[in-house]
């Protein structure tokens, strides 16, 4: 077992968001979150990565529970977490070499020849040799989140987590990215987390498939399964039909 969520519950205000979600990803395989926009996606990120604490439930890293973890034992935790932010999430007054090896700068016994090193390395990865010294504004969008994976694997984490990697970005450029998330688990092994709203995009790079509907996991299973089932709320949202997602056809 590699992350388990169970039963984890999460209210915002009067607004519950989590209405006790289950989940286990296993160790080395890609696993998607799918639901619309304010379904609960980053939420559950969030939790794994001990950025939110859930209102009642277990969240479980590697057999640590995360809420339950000391700030000391959270910071070492979430070195072995990458984190690719929606929009990356770069500093505007940093390189892009800079934004690459910043976690680096913190970790024991790194100084800047070995920093730079891995960094060349990362940014080579994710096919953006040459560019660490440009500014985050002198990268096109699709570049910017290709560092924003390369600043989430520089420090050799074991997890990813994606959240929204392909939002905002066309078809061509949505492809390179769910590539990069292939070349991630087969060269890395490194096991992934991707919450999206892409079905495209989710069959591509999913071992498989989990549909958040109504604060819980409602379905999951292979991409295969996933096209062949009867669930009419989870054939709603993967054929785009109202109707079928929310039964009587409103919202």
């Amino acid at each position: 077992m590699s992350i388990r969520l169970q039963e984890v519950r999460k209210s915002f205000g009067p607004k519950p968001v989590l209405k006790g979600f289950t989940l286990e990803v296993r160790d080395g395989e890609t696993l998607a979150i799918v639901g619309p926009s304010g379904s609960g996606k980053s939420v559950l990120l969030k939790h794994v990565a001990g950025l939110l604490r859930p209102d009642a439930g277990s969240v479980l890293v590697d057999t640590y529970s995360v809420p339950d973890l000391g700030r000391k034992e959270l910071i070492q935790l979430r070195r072995r977490i990458g984190y690719v932010f929606q929009f990356a999430a770069l500093f505007d007054s940093m390189t892009v070499a800079e934004n690459v090896g910043m976690g680096l700068r913190r970790m024991p016994g790194w100084d800047a020849q070995r920093i730079a090193a891995r960094v060349a390395e990362c940014l080579a990865l994710v096919d953006l040799n040459g560019l660490g010294d440009r500014y985050p504004a002198q990268l096109s969008g699709g570049q910017r989140k290709r560092a924003g994976l390369a600043r989430a694997i520089a420090p050799s984490p074991k997890f990813l987590l994606y959240d929204e990697p392909t939002t905002g970005l066309d078809p061509v450029t949505t492809t390179v990215i769910d590539r990069l998330i292939l070349r991630m688990s087969d060269e890395l092994g490194v096991t992934g987390l991707v919450v999206t709203h892409d079905m495209t995009s989710a069959y591509r790079v999913a071992d498989r498939i989990t549909l958040l509907h109504d604060g819980r996991a409602r379905f999951t299973g292979t991409p295969a399964e996933v096209r062949a089932a009867g669930d009419e709320v989870l054939r709603g949202f993967v054929e785009g039909d109202p109707d079928l997602y929310f039964g009587s056809g409103r919202d």
